[in-house]
């Protein structure tokens, strides 16, 4: 391999090292990103045109009984609280405050994982039903701007994650 082949490729994330470890196969991605109005990192999907839906965020919750949970869906859905609450047993769950965050799952708003954080924490993850009809979806892998594209079923087994109805 030409030394400009190495420089053009992504150096690997912990949760690219992690997938790999594990024989779970996935593609490598980078996405522009912006700040908000808050300061918040934003991803720039509109390099996606009408694939948006594949790509997944991951969110982390709070659980009135089983403290952090974490609800996987597309982008451009918002989450149901009040499914993911019943899902996982708690009565109500609200979203983390940004400010516990990274201290919570060791990553920054906009590079939560559901790998990275099963991987380190064993939080009980569940996954948008939706994501079953894809052959590959993306998730972030780690760092603002990094996702990993893989098959659902491989996340979900890895993640011991189930399946369920967590859009509004």
């Amino acid at each position: 391999m030409s030394k400009k082949k190495k420089k053009d490729k992504l150096e690997k994330t912990l949760v690219e090292k992690i997938l790999d470890q594990n024989k779970i196969k996935y593609r490598q991605a980078q996405f522009a990103t912006h700040e908000d109005h808050g300061g918040v990192a934003q991803m720039d999907t509109s390099i996606l045109e009408d694939n948006e839906h594949l790509v997944y965020k991951t969110l982390v919750c709070a659980g009135n009984k089983t403290g952090p949970v974490v609800g996987v869906i597309p982008v451009t859905e918002h989450l149901d609280l009040k499914k993911l609450a019943k899902v996982s047993g708690n009565k109500k769950v609200e979203m983390l405050p940004l400010k516990d965050l990274q201290k919570t799952t060791g990553y920054v708003h906009g590079a939560n994982t559901p790998i990275g954080i099963y991987f380190n924490h064993h939080f009980p993850i569940y996954l948008d039903e939706g994501m079953q009809a894809e052959a590959e979806i993306g998730v972030s892998s780690g760092e603002v701007g990094r996702s990993v594209f893989l098959n659902p079923e491989d996340l979900a087994r890895f993640c011991h994650a189930d399946f369920v109805d967590l859009k509004e």
